[in-house]
């Protein structure tokens, strides 16, 4: 069952589920969705000489990829064919009933901005801010500003709560994210890392399917 509005404002009245912060619940509280805003912090991907990144190797990772900080009034310009990650500017917390699931508001979809790739799944348990995962599949520059409603949240209820929710007990690899992260493949259990399996709760996704719960 995917929640109405009064159903998110009766479980944000709860606290239970948080989206903060929130402010205005008339503008941001959809007849079945919460829009989220777009943050300041932005990882840009570099071109770079070296023959491919490999997904396992933090340090290659890390070395694609720089932060940009842009203040709310200003513009982040995406320029069609980029790719880059933002944050959302409310944190989350998704109770162990709740998946929520990350989609781009249609507005700007009309606009061939696309907000995520394959990371859309918000698992039970994740707590923290949602990397977003922007393009531009356009022709013409889009201005973004810090801010702006970019996404929205939509929650479904589960038949049971997860036995085994998102969260430190999984080892999972993005819990508590402040603004946008960058790949932590490299910490699967099956390149030889300790934790659990990736059921991409970080929006995963988000094939694949990574989630911001992506363990």
């Amino acid at each position: 069952m995917i929640l109405s509005d009064a159903d998110i404002l009766d479980r944000l009245a709860e606290g239970d589920l948080v989206v903060e912060p929130i402010d205005d619940v008339d503008q941001q509280v959809q007849p079945a969705s919460v829009d989220l805003r777009l943050g300041e912090r932005f990882l840009e991907f570099q071109r770079t000489n070296i023959p491919c990144i490999h997904p396992t190797e933090a340090d290659e990772v890390g070395d694609y990829v720089t932060e940009t900080h842009v203040p709310e009034g200003e513009e982040f310009i995406l320029h069609p064919g980029d790719f880059v990650l933002g944050t959302t500017t409310e944190r989350v917390e998704i109770p162990p009933d709740l998946l929520a699931t990350v989609q781009g508001r249609s507005s700007l979809g009309r606009l061939a901005i696309v907000i995520h790739a394959t990371a859309g799944i918000v698992d039970p348990g994740y707590k923290g801010q949602i990397t977003l995962e922007l393009s531009n599949l356009g022709t013409a520059p889009v201005a973004l500003t810090p801010g702006m409603r970019v996404s929205q949240l939509i929650f479904t209820e589960l038949k049971s709560p997860a036995n085994r929710p998102y969260g430190v007990e999984r080892g999972s690899k993005y819990q508590d994210q402040d603004g946008p992260q960058a790949s932590r493949i490299g910490a699967d259990p099956e390149f030889g890392a300790d934790g659990d399996e990736e059921t991409e709760g970080e929006t995963a996704t988000e094939g694949e399917t990574a989630t911001e719960g992506d363990t």
